[in-house]
Formats: C-alpha cells, structure tokens, sequence
C-alpha cells in the first residue's frame, strides 16, 4: 500500500502579515512551515506505517509551488516522508492546484490519497474535493481517524451530533482534519541528515488556468477597546449588544 500526503506551505501561524499596497502579499521575513493538517496527515501515515508491518510500502509528499517551497519539503522528508515531489508552478488558487495534482496522480500510483480539510493562509477547504471530481475517485471528508485492520481502511469523521464510522475501497482520497493525529513530528537530526539524501522529484506543470483573481488585500480592522459593565446593569449590557456589538 502507497500512501500520497498533499502539503501546503504556508506562513507560520505567527507571523505578522504585511501586504505591499494592499495587492500582493509581502513575503520578506516570513518563516513558512508544512500546513498543520498536512503535517497531522504525514504524522498518521507515518504511524500506520509503523504499527502495520509492511501493509504500508511508502509515503510520498507532493506540493505544488516554486523553489523556495522546497525547504518545507525536506522538512517532510526529514519527518519521515520516503520520497518527494515538487510540481513546479506557483500555486494560484485552489482549482489550479488541484488541477495539477490530478494530472500528476493520472502518471502515478497510490491507495491512500490525504489532503488538510483547508490550509492556514486562504481557509478555503476546496483542493480535495475538487481532487476528487477531477480523478473521479471517491473521498471522505473531515476524517478524525484512519486505521488499517486487516488489510481494510476503516475510517471516523465527524457529523452533526456525533461521529460516523465507514469502510472504503481503495483507492480514496481523505480529507483529514484536527484529531487525525494528536500532535506532529518533530524531525530528529537523524532524519535530517537522511532527509538530504532523499528523492525530492521537481515535475513540469501542466497547462492550467486560474479560476479565481486577488483584487486586493486589507488587514481586518483592530479591534475595539474592551468595554466594562457592572454586574448589576443588565439594560446597559443588553443595550451595548443590541447596538454595538450587534449580536442580538
């Protein structure tokens, strides 16, 4: 069984966000890390290879992005990852990047296929299930658990009012989400030593065009001064809700 994690590189989560008049995002001094979806996905697969035996052969790492993503790469390899691929072009929106995912995946082969349910930076949740229309192959969202019993994927996801338990053929796709895997590898300096010597594959994009165009971007306004009410005045508590905050 081959296993594909699709990663996202994305800013770290505390980075200070700038943009360069409101029209593109300004880079300079942003520390970027593996989309921590993506990250819990690798983490699994890394498990379910480990306490299979040798149901799981490998674990591959695709991302679509241009040479200064491949830091972010290694670092998937240096976590566990056994090869990757780097499909060259600037990932412009969603469709475009499942767009090219889905012609590399025309060329290769795997049973298990994990996308993030979304990435940090554009929260759009869109590139797997347009992952799988593109390759008409089936795929379960907001999956919490994935295991191997028997040679047969068994899979939890969340539903309103509880969770749901199923079974799929391979192969599928899984959009994965919080709780596939508690916390994520840290790479060991084993592994980054090993990471050097790894494939990491850099292929062609295809023709694809953007369905989506970034007018302009705008930070959120700040937020308001914190205001405090006495414990006994319920009138000016539900007055400030109702005309300020506007919530009731």
């Amino acid at each position: 069984m081959k296993i594909l994690i699709c990663i996202s590189n994305v800013p770290d989560t505390t980075t200070k966000i700038k943009f360069a008049d409101n029209k593109s995002f300004d880079t300079t001094g942003v520390q970027w890390i593996i989309n921590p979806w993506d990250e819990l996905a690798l983490t699994r697969a890394l498990e379910l290879k480990e306490t299979t035996g040798d149901t799981v052969e490998k674990i591959s790492v695709v991302n679509v992005g241009l040479i200064d993503a491949e830091p972010t790469i290694r670092k998937a390899l240096a976590i566990g990852a056994d090869d990757a691929f780097r499909i060259d072009a600037e990932p412009k929106d969603a469709f475009f990047v499942a767009s090219q995912l889905a012609e590399f995946l025309k060329k290769e082969s795997y049973d298990i296929i994990m996308c993030g349910i979304e990435s940090s930076d554009y929260n759009g949740s869109l590139v797997g299930g347009m992952l799988s229309e593109l390759l008409d192959m089936p795929s379960i969202s907001s999956v919490s658990a994935l295991n191997i019993e028997g040679g047969n994927v068994k899979i939890n996801r969340e539903i309103d009012g509880g969770s749901e338990t199923l079974t799929s053929e391979l192969p599928f796709i899984a959009i994965v989400q919080k709780g596939i895997a508690i916390d994520p590898r840290i790479p060991s300096m084993r592994g980054i030593m090993m990471a050097r010597k790894k494939p990491l594959n850099v292929v062609e994009a295809v023709e694809s065009e953007a369905l989506t165009e970034y007018v302009s971007y705008e930070m959120p306004p700040p937020k308001a001064a914190c205001k405090m009410v006495d414990a006994e005045n319920v009138k000016e508590l539900i007055d400030l809700l109702h005309n300020e905050a506007k919530v009731i």
